[in-house]
C-alpha cells in the first residue's frame, strides 16, 4: 500500500547528486525545527521568524568539539512552505562526505529518508498544489528550452488547472439541472430545455477538443520538435545538420550514399528545442544496407512535425515528381513541409541562366551574378518572386495537386555550406514549431496523463450530446456527464487513487 501522509519528519538532499559548491538538505515535518536544533550551533531555529536564514555550525552531539560544517539554515513555518509543513533547508558545502554525514545525523536524531517525490506529494496532500501543479514541478526541473519552461511554469502556477476547473464547474452546473429533474421526475418538471443543455455541452466539447488537439504541439515543445531533413544523396543534408547544430556531427562527403542511417541530435534555437534528424539519401538502389537506411528515412518522415526537403537546382523534373509522391505517402497529418533549394552558392554566371525545372514542367531562369549570389538580401528579394508552377510573386508552390485542397509549402533558397539565407529557414522552423502558441500556455496540454483524461472526457461528452439528440432519458445523460466530470477531476486531483499518486510521484527525484 502506498504510504499516505503521516507524522514522520523526512529529510533528503534536494540538489543534484555529486560534488558542487553548495548542497541543500531539506527537512520537512512536525519535528523539523526540534530535530535540526539538536545538531545546530547558532540561534535556536524553533524560535526564529519564518522565511529567515541563519548562519551556524552543524555539530554531532557526540562530538561537539569538531563541527561537521559551517552552514546556513533557512526556516519556513507551516503552512507557508513548499510542503505546507515546518521546513528547514540546510545549505552546506557540496562535499559528498558532508552531505552523507549530515543525513546520517538527521536520521539518528529522528528523521527518516524521504521517498521519491514525497516533498511534492505532501505539498499536494496539504493543499499547496493540485495534482497538475505537482506534476509541473518535475516538468520545470526537466525543461531544456524556453518554450518548455514557459509551459511548465504556467502549469505550476495553476493556469492550466484554473482552465480545467472552469470546464468542470460548467459541467457540474449542467449535471445539477439534470439531477434536479431526476429528483422531481414524478412531477414531470424540466429545469432546462434539452436544446439549452445541448448548446452548453457543444460549447464545452469545442473547448475540450481544442485541448486534446493541442497535445501534439505541447509534447513537441516539451520533448523537442522532431525535424526530419530529407532529400536525394548529396543534396546537402549532413552539411545542413552540421550547420544547424554548429558541430561536425555528420560525415560530409561528395560520395553519394555516405549517410546510411539516421543521425539525431538536439539544439535549442530561439527558445525552442529541436530534434534534428539527418536521414539517408532517398533514391533507387540495389544496395541492401542503403535500402535499410532509406526505409528509416521514410520512418523519420512519418514521425516528424517538420520535414525539410532539400533539393538542388539541377534536379530533373521526373525525379522531383517521383520524390514528391513518396513524401506525400509518408507525411503525417498535421506535419509541416519546407522545401529548400540548396547549393545556390554554386550557381555562377556560366550556369545561372539555365532553367530550374521544379514543378509541372515550368522553367525559371535565374539571372544573377557571382557576387549577388552571396548576398542574402538579393536572394530574398529575387528568388522568392520567381514562378514555380503557381502564380507570380508567390513564395510557395502547390505540392499535392492530387489532393482536393491545395497545400502551399514554403520554398526557400539556401546554401548549407555558406549559411546563406539560413535565417529564413530558422524563421520558418520557429513558425511551424508551435512556440508562438505557448503564449496561451493554459490552453496547451503537455502531459500524457492529462491528454488521456481529456480524450475520455471528450468521448463521454459526445455521448451526452448524442443522448440529448436521441431523446435519451435524463438519468442516462446524467451518468455520462458524471463520467466527464470524473475525468476532468482526475487531472487536478479532485479525484485520485493511491495507485495514481504512486505512479506520478515515483517519477520525481528523492529531494523533490
Amino acid at each position: 500500500m502506498y504510504q499516505q501522509l503521516d507524522s514522520d519528519t523526512i529529510c533528503a538532499i534536494s540538489t543534484p547528486s555529486g560534488v558542487g559548491g553548495i548542497a541543500i538538505i531539506r527537512v520537512s515535518g512536525p519535528e523539523a525545527f526540534n530535530i535540526v536544533d539538536t545538531i545546530w550551533r547558532g540561534r535556536k531555529l524553533s524560535e526564529v521568524t519564518s522565511h529567515t536564514a541563519h548562519l551556524g555550525d552543524i555539530i554531532d552531539p557526540e562530538n561537539e568539539e569538531e563541527p561537521l560544517d559551517t552552514a546556513v539554515a533557512t526556516v519556513f513555518r507551516a503552512p507557508r512552505s513548499f510542503t505546507g509543513e515546518n521546513v528547514v533547508e540546510i545549505s552546506v558545502h557540496g562535499s559528498k562526505w558532508i552531505q552523507r554525514e549530515l543525513l546520517n545525523l538527521l536520521i539518528r536524531r529522528g528523521c527518516r529518508m524521504a521517498e521519491a517525490g514525497e516533498f511534492t506529494r505532501r505539498a499536494f496532500a496539504n493543499g499547496r498544489l493540485d495534482l497538475a501543479q505537482a506534476e509541473a514541478v518535475a516538468d520545470v526541473i526537466a525543461a531544456s528550452s524556453r518554450s518548455a519552461h514557459r509551459l511548465a511554469a504556467s502549469q505550476m502556477r495553476g493556469d492550466f488547472s484554473k482552465h480545467i476547473s472552469e470546464l468542470r464547474d460548467q459541467l457540474i452546473e449542467i449535471a445539477s439541472l439534470l439531477e434536479l429533474e431526476l429528483d422531481f421526475s414524478e412531477e414531470d418538471v424540466e429545469f432546462a430545455s434539452r436544446q439549452h443543455l445541448k448548446n452548453l455541452a457543444e460549447q464545452l466539447l469545442t473547448r475540450i477538443s481544442s485541448l486534446v488537439s493541442s497535445f501534439s504541439t505541447g509534447s513537441a515543445l516539451k520533448e523537442g520538435v522532431p525535424v526530419a531533413i530529407i532529400g536525394e544523396p548529396n543534396a546537402g543534408k549532413s552539411t545542413l545538420l552540421n550547420l544547424l547544430l554548429n558541430d561536425n556531427r555528420a560525415i560530409v562527403s561528395d560520395i553519394p550514399g555516405t549517410t546510411r542511417d539516421t543521425i539525431e541530435d538536439t539544439m535549442e534555437i530561439d527558445g525552442v528545442l529541436y530534434r534534428f534528424i539527418d536521414t539517408a539519401g532517398i533514391r533507387e538502389t540495389a544496395d541492401a544496407v542503403e535500402n535499410l537506411g532509406i526505409e528509416r528515412s521514410y520512418t523519420a518522415i512519418s514521425k516528424a512535425r517538420i520535414v525539410i526537403w532539400l533539393v538542388t537546382p539541377d534536379m530533373p523534373q521526373e525525379r522531383f515528381q517521383t520524390f514528391r509522391k513518396s513524401i506525400a505517402a509518408h507525411l503525417p497529418e498535421g506535419s509541416n513541409l519546407i522545401v529548400a533549394v540548396n547549393k545556390i552558392d554554386t550557381l555562377h554566371s556560366s550556369v545561372c541562366n539555365r532553367p530550374i525545372n521544379l514543378v509541372n514542367g515550368d522553367s525559371v531562369g535565374i539571372d544573377s551574378t557571382d557576387d549577388a549570389m552571396k548576398d542574402e538580401k538579393h536572394v530574398n528579394e529575387n528568388f522568392t518572386t520567381k514562378t514555380f508552377g503557381v502564380s507570380s510573386m508567390n513564395p510557395s508552390f502547390a505540392l499535392f495537386t492530387e489532393s482536393t485542397s491545395t497545400t502551399d509549402t514554403p520554398l526557400l533558397y539556401i546554401s548549407a555550406s555558406t549559411g546563406l539565407n539560413i535565417s529564413s529557414l530558422l524563421k520558418q522552423l520557429h513558425r511551424y514549431s508551435g512556440a508562438d502558441e505557448s503564449g496561451n500556455a493554459d490552453l496547451i496540454v503537455t502531459n500524457a496523463r492529462h491528454y488521456e483524461a481529456l480524450t475520455h472526457a471528450k468521448l463521454s461528452l459526445i455521448r451526452v450530446i448524442d443522448g440529448i439528440n436521441t431523446g435519451l432519458s435524463g438519468d442516462f445523460i446524467a451518468q455520462d456527464l458524471r463520467e466527464t466530470i470524473h475525468h476532468l477531476s482526475s487531472i487536478t486531483g479532485t479525484i485520485t487513487t493511491d495507485d495514481l499518486l504512486k505512479t506520478i510521484f515515483e517519477r520525481f527525484c528523492i529531494g523533490k
